[in-house]
This record gives structure tokens, sequence and C-alpha cells, in this order.
């Protein structure tokens, strides 16, 4: 370096000129040494380092990789701009079209996470060879539930699909919200009344329920648990709330004939069918299959629960779990539900599922007259 120095002080402009030219070529063959002490190996597994020692510059400057991926960023912005302003004038000017227009695509948006977390859930089932009834509660009960919404919604994306049909379900949206649509694409106003119109259609099947019980009790053989079951139903219909223990004390019935799922009535199925809020309007057999494999799937979710523990639920999902279960939660808060479903699952978590008709007859036993109960305290 002392020579080269030397040199460049001493020398006339065009040697100066040439001598730049040595040190350039000086330093390539240096790097070129360096690329030579590559081997082949790890040339193949990381090329764009061993060419960027020959160049002293990221390969990937090359490419047009990193210019896409700008491109693309710079039209999701834009595109995220436009849409913002737009939703501000549809919210500046047309405020009751923009809330259904917003409720709209938060549904499509709640809907899209719940299909992600329920192919999770599904992976993990698959992966670990889990059945259903082995899974957390809120995971089963996020399987159960995103199978009942998307049978329902599934009409609703269909019409959504062609281009601009949207607008057609906006219409459909905005006048028939209860009938085509489900909880995600519902407002907090609208899901109090529609849970309100549900519950309402519901309760209006329990006293046909009760005086169904009542006559397929007195046809239970066991005289004492007959006489049990009798008062039971008596009570409830004279306006009693009853307690866990009387119903737990004729549990072993609801095994057999005539109070078994097998074995109940066709118009009892129906009557049943709507507390759970499924169609009566189909043939026995499948009415029959339906309602054991719904109450075995309400006694699975009991099972867990009762292993999460009532007490670590959030309140909205304990207005859910005493919803599914038949009461209804709409205006209890959340001390109320937890007290009546630690009820429901001290009832739920002693029954064998051969006993699971027991809780069917357990959301009419238990909700119809547990209202007039709480306001007599």
């Amino acid at each position: 370096m002392d020579d080269i120095a030397r040199d460049w002080i001493t020398c006339d402009p065009p040697s100066r000129l040439l001598l730049l030219s040595k040190m350039a070529m000086a330093r390539g063959c240096l790097k070129l040494r360096a690329l030579r002490g590559c081997h082949f190996s790890e040339f193949l597994h990381s090329p764009t380092v061993c060419v960027s020692q020959l160049t002293g510059h990221p390969l990937s400057q090359f490419f047009t990789t990193a210019k896409r991926s700008t491109l693309s960023s710079a039209i999701i912005s834009k595109a995220k701009r436009l849409n913002a302003k737009y939703e501000q004038f549809l919210e500046r000017n047309f405020p009751r079209f923009y809330v259904i227009y917003s409720t709209f695509f938060r549904g499509f948006r709640l809907l899209y996470f719940d299909f992600k977390e329920v192919s999770g859930i599904k992976h993990k089932m698959a992966e670990q060879g889990l059945k259903y009834n082995q899974l957390p509660y809120r995971e089963m009960e996020k399987l159960r539930q995103f199978r009942r919404d998307i049978i329902q919604v599934m009409p609703v994306v269909l019409l959504s699909l062609p281009p601009f049909a949207n607008y057609m379900v906006f219409i459909l949206m905005y006048f028939f919200p209860r009938q085509l649509l489900i909880r995600h694409f519902w407002t907090h106003d609208q899901q109090q009344e529609f849970m309100e119109i549900y519950h309402s259609i519901r309760a209006q099947v329990y006293p046909n329920a009760l005086r169904n019980l009542t006559k397929a009790a007195s046809k239970v053989p066991d005289r004492r648990l007959k006489s049990k079951l009798l008062q039971l139903s008596n009570k409830v219909e004279e306006g009693i709330h009853p307690e866990i223990s009387q119903l737990q004390v004729v549990a072993k019935l609801f095994s057999g004939h005539p109070l078994e799922v097998r074995h109940i009535g066709a118009r009892q199925m129906k009557i049943l069918s709507q507390v759970m809020f499924l169609t009566p309007h189909m043939p026995t057999f499948i009415l029959r299959r339906r309602l054991q494999s719904h109450i075995i799937e309400i006694h699975h979710l009991d099972q867990a629960l009762n292993v999460l523990g009532v007490h670590n639920l959030s309140e909205d999902e304990l207005k859910i779990a005493c919803y599914t279960r038949g009461l209804n939660s709409v205006h209890l808060n959340a001390a109320q539900c937890k007290e009546w479903l630690t009820k429901w699952i001290q009832l739920s978590k002693k029954l064998r599922d051969s006993e699971a008709s027991l809780l069917l007859y357990s959301m009419v036993l238990l909700s119809t007259n547990y209202h007039n109960s709480r306001k007599s305290k």
C-alpha cells in the first residue's frame, strides 16, 4: 500500500488513470478468488450469496420479485384508501344503507374467520385422531354452531357470487334478515330482537310437550317412579319451578319405554324438534335420528363444559349456552345465567348417553317457570 501511495503522488495524471485501472483489476481478482473458494455444493445451495461475493451487490436487485411485491403493496394500499373513502361517502350521505353495507361485509369477515378456525380444528382432529367428543368445550361449540350457521347462510352466499348480485342480497337482507341471515349479519339490536322471537316460537310448544310427558308418564310400569314423574310434570304445569334433585330421581325412566328417544311418539318428536330449533317437517325416522344426535351432542358439550368450568365462560358464552338449552337468556345477567347453567350441568354430568332424552324434556321443565320463580324471590 505504501508503494501505491508513493506512485500516486509522484506520477502524472495519465499514469494515475492507469494506476486506478490496475487497482480495480486487483480488487476484481480478489473477489474472484473468494468466489473460487466456494464449493460447488455451496453454490447450488445458495447461488445468490456466492455471486454477491463477486458483484458486491445483492442479487435480488437483478430480479423483478421485489418490484412486483412493491407494486402489489401499492395497489392494495390504494384499494384500501379508495374503499375507506367510499365507506365515508356512504356513511355521510346514506347512513341507513351504510349500516346494512357494513353489517354485511362484517358478517362475511366473521364467517371467514370461523371457517379458518373450523378448518384448523378439523386438521387437528385428523392429525391427532380425535373424535368430536374428545375436543375442548369451545372447539366443540364452534363446530356445532358453524355447522348450523353454514346451512342457513349458504343460499345467501350462493346468491352473492355472480357480479353485482350482492346488491340484490342487500335488498333481501334489508327485508328478511331473520329468515335468511345468521347472527354474523345482524346488528346487536337485531340479535336481541330475533332471539326473543325465536324463543317465543319455541316456548309456544312447551305446554304441549308437558302434556305429552304427563301422558307418557302414565304408561311407566314402575309405580313409585311413575308417581314421582307425574308429580313433577304436574307441578311444572301449575307454575312451579322444579329442583334438580327431582329430575335426578326419575332419570333412569328415560332410558327405556316410553320416554327414551327411540320410543317417543311422532307427535311428541315434532314438538321436541321445535324445542331444539329443528324443522318438524320431515319423516319420522329422520326426526328421530336428528333428535338423538343433537341431544347426544348437547350431552357431550355438557361433559366438556364440566371439565372447563362454567365460571370460565364469558357473559356472551353463558347466554348462548343457556339459550341453546331452552332458556330465554336475552335479559338475564351473567350471574343468573351462571346459576341456571351450573344446575343444568349438575344434572347432565350424572346422566348416561342412554338417559339423554331427559335433557330433551329438561329444556322444557327447567325453562318454563324459571323467570316466574325468579320474580317471586
